[in-house]
Order: structure tokens, then C-alpha cells, then sequence
């Protein structure tokens, strides 16, 4: 699975991006999108660099989420585990509550464990509290229900569902039936 916009808009919103090098509140090297490998004061970068990190700090959040997390997730859970990831990286994320709730299939239990990562330096981070809460609020948004075209509506010819008549249309499944959480 890959990150979807709501995902990235999340990231983007609560990393920002600087395109010189900072020290971020636990005093870490920091540019960018939130990127810190490698990074040494004064070091400055190009939007193009910024984004091209971004995109691969996603996809390391990505797989973590995917090797460490084995309950079924739909996209906004999957999103939320990537920003929250990609916000403290996969070492927590392995030895997490949120985790070993979440793989229990506890999603109300896993969406309450978000709140609990709101520390800087040994203080509560009002920003890290904004950002739990909005990580928790997409995990537990459920995904939309593709709409249903109506294949004799003329004013959408590029929307039809081939072969899906409307008195036989069946809403296609995003998630397995039996599956709850959020």
C-alpha cells in the first residue's frame, strides 16, 4: 500500500519544509520534509531535494508500517500509521502499544495509543498533540464507498461502469466485510 493524499497533506502540514538545515525540538539535525539522515549544520537543499526525500522517507515509513503492522488496515488507518511513522520512526513504531494493540485488532484501543506520543525533551508538545489527534481522527475515518454510475446518464459517458447495470449494481468492497476499527 502507498500513501495517499490525505497521508502525504498530513506529513507536509506538521513537517513543513525547510530547505536549511535546523535543529528540530529533541535537538536532531533536521531539512526538509522532516529529513535527518545525513544532515549537519548549515546544510542547505532544493525544493527538488526536499520533495525527492519526502518521497523516499515515505516509502521507508511505508514499509515499516507494512512489515511490523499484520491487522488489516483500509487507506486512512494506513495512512495514519505512516505519518505517525514517519514522525518517530520505525524503532518506536516496532516496540509501540499502538502496535501490539493494533496487531490484536484493537483499532479503538490502537486509535487511542496515538494520543499518548505528545512528548518533546521530556515536555508535552502542544504541536505533537495537534498532530496525534489528527493522526487518531484519520485512522478512525472510514473510508468512502466508491459512488455508483448510472450507466444510462448521458451527461457522464467517461464515468460509466462497464458491464454495471443500475438495477443489478452492487457497491464494490474497498475492505472485507467482517472488518471494523475506525
Amino acid at each position: 500500500m502507498k500513501t495517499g493524499a490525505a497521508g502525504i497533506a498530513l506529513v507536509e502540514e506538521f513537517e513543513s519544509c525547510r530547505l536549511t538545515a535546523y535543529r528540530d525540538g529533541n535537538g536532531i539535525w533536521t531539512i526538509g520534509w522532516g529529513h535527518t539522515g545525513g544532515v549537519n549544520e548549515g546544510d542547505t537543499i532544493t525544493q527538488e531535494q526536499a520533495d525527492a526525500w519526502l518521497a523516499d522517507d515515505l516509502g521507508t515509513a511505508e514499509s515499516a508500517v507494512s512489515r511490523l503492522i499484520a491487522a488489516s488496515l483500509n487507506q486512512n488507518q494506513f495512512d495514519a500509521l505512516v505519518s505517525f511513522t514517519y514522525n518517530v520512526g520505525s524503532g518506536r513504531l516496532q516496540g509501540s502499544t499502538l502496535r501490539r494493540v493494533l496487531n490484536a485488532e484493537d483499532y479503538e484501543g490502537a486509535a487511542q495509543q496515538f494520543l499518548v506520543w505528545d512528548i518533546v525533551a521530556g515536555h508535552v508538545s502542544p504541536g505533537l498533540q495537534r498532530r496525534r489527534q489528527k493522526e487518531k481522527t484519520l485512522f478512525e475515518t472510514a473510508v468512502a464507498e466508491p459512488q455508483l454510475i448510472d450507466p444510462n446518464d448521458s451527461d457522464r459517458p467517461g464515468d460509466k461502469v462497464k458491464g454495471q447495470t443500475t438495477e443489478h449494481a452492487q457497491p464494490a468492497r474497498l475492505e472485507d466485510e467482517g472488518q471494523s476499527g475506525g
